[in-house]
């Protein structure tokens, strides 16, 4: 069937009234409103004109313009030559508005720049590729994470932060990963034993294929079948090796530092300590289940909130109590929070100048060090000790002195047990729960679309800044607060 041209109609037959021009007639004498696609525009169109006064698009245009700093993202252009790339202002408004907006694949961003009114405007018509916006993001992936303190520093000006209470939690994203391009320790030996049985056998075969090749093709024909063989079996016995290698550095690290900690608890010194170290990790072996994946080798499977696992890395984020600002964030691979709660309260210090009043945090977090890492910052915890079942309310606080003999879970629990204990308590889900329940519904921010621990962690640091600058949209609707 051939297409017509692009001047033919597409239908042969006209449709509508019987005369098939004019506008289709009503049962009544109904005049309509004068409708033609086709009419020419007597003064050249502005699209500034089409997008009002107030819009989302017109506040990342002014902070882009005025108000950030793009000096790291200008400092990487050092070259002279070449032809000249896209303006970094443009990049980043485009990169900024699909964060704020959920369009954030450079495929989506290049469709916008065509089909919607408020990526048009910021692009000013231009219309960059995919691979340029692909790669934009990541030569200034810091640059990009950079923006996180940037647009903490804008909600303080505003006054929307306040650090008289905190609410600190961590929440799984999916990775970047696929779950069929994984592989268990065990089948990784097994599968490396395979494939280097088989490059032996191809190198065993080389010189008989060469000179039957110079037979059929003569001294300076060539035949890539075997070559090509040899290289995909390399090419993937390689990646098999560096994963497993991994898989054993993790558990030999692990083997080490659960060491460390059982001989620190039987008060042995540091040569003592190390000697543990040193033997367990020698010892340590990976469990045959354990697991890599060769799309995203930094991501771990993790249980995600809907009871299923994924490649997921875990994610964090201290909450002002005020207006829902990120002050503080975090992404690694380790499911554990727990962990991250020390460097979350330094990151937070840090960040503002100074420490909360109180941090909220449930029982993932809570831990003995955990509570001394509070105190010796100054800052009140209240971390739940433990998980209460579906419709359990928490019993009352017992009345008398705390015993002196009452262990630190024990204080916890009589504290959260108190009137003001648990009404304190009670705000952790309404500070920092809605903070990631709009992040996935508006940023559309459950998965991450870059791979590797490091690129990941800073799409995480961009996502949070991008949420603190629609807090800020929403609470000043402009950025004048910042430059006046």
């Amino acid at each position: 069937m051939d297409t017509p041209h692009a001047s033919e109609p597409l239908f042969e037959v006209p449709l509508g009234p019987e005369e098939g021009v004019g506008v289709p007639r009503a049962k009544v004498d109904k005049t309509f409103r004068a409708y033609d696609q086709h009419q020419l525009y007597l003064l050249p169109p502005s699209i500034d004109d089409w997008v009002p006064e107030g819009h989302l698009a017109r506040f990342v245009s002014e902070l882009v313009e005025e108000v950030l700093d793009l000096e790291p993202f200008l400092a990487s252009y050092t070259e002279v030559r070449g032809y000249p790339p896209y303006d970094p202002r443009l990049m980043v408004k485009l990169l900024v508005y699909g964060y704020l907006v959920g369009v954030r694949s450079s495929r989506a961003i290049e469709k916008a720049c065509s089909d919607s009114v408020a990526f048009r405007f910021l692009s000013a018509n231009a219309a960059p590729d995919f691979r340029s916006i692909a790669r934009f993001r990541r030569r200034h992936l810091e640059a990009l994470r950079g923006m996180f303190l940037q647009s903490l520093k804008l909600c303080q000006a505003a006054g929307m932060v306040r650090l008289g209470r905190v609410a600190l939690d961590g929440t799984k994203r999916r990775a970047n990963a696929s779950r069929r391009k994984a592989m268990s320790y065990k089948y990784m030996g097994e599968t490396e034993e395979r494939l280097q049985r088989e490059v032996d056998d191809l190198l065993k075969d080389a010189e008989a294929t060469d000179q039957r090749e110079d037979k059929a093709f003569g001294p300076d024909g060539r035949d890539d079948d075997l070559a090509g063989e040899l290289a995909r079996r390399e090419t993937r016995l390689a990646k098999i090796r560096k994963a497993k290698a991994d898989l054993e550095a993790d558990a030999r690290r692990r083997a080490a530092e659960a060491a460390d900690r059982r001989a620190r608890d039987k008060g042995a010194d540091d040569k003592a300590v190390a000697e543990a170290a040193t033997r367990a990790a020698a010892k340590a072996t990976p469990d045959d289940k354990a697991q890599r994946n060769f799309t995203d080798p930094d991501a771990r499977v993790m249980k995600t909130s809907d009871g299923s696992f994924h490649y997921c890395y875990n994610a964090q984020a201290v909450v002002d109590d005020a207006n829902q600002v990120i002050v503080a964030t975090r992404l690694d691979n380790d499911a554990a929070d727990a962990p991250a709660f020390e460097e979350m309260l330094d990151q937070v210090i840090e960040n503002c100048g100074t420490a909360p009043g109180q941090v909220l945090a449930d029982a993932g977090y809570f831990s003995g060090d955990n509570l001394k890492a509070a105190a010796t910052r100054d800052i009140d915890p209240l971390i739940a000790t433990g998980r209460l079942r579906h419709g359990e309310e928490v019993p009352a606080a017992p009345r008398g002195r705390i015993p002196k003999h009452a262990t630190p879970t024990q204080r916890m629990a009589r504290k959260l047990r108190t009137k003001a204990g648990k009404a304190s308590y009670a705000r952790r889900k309404v500070i920092v729960e809605p903070v990631f329940g709009q992040m996935d519904v508006v940023q559309g921010a459950k998965h991450l679309l870059l791979r590797g621990a490091d690129a990941a962690a800073a799409e995480w640091d961009l996502l949070s800044a991008c949420h603190n600058l629609r807090k800020l949209f929403v609470v000043k609707g402009t950025t004048k607060v910042a430059v006046t």
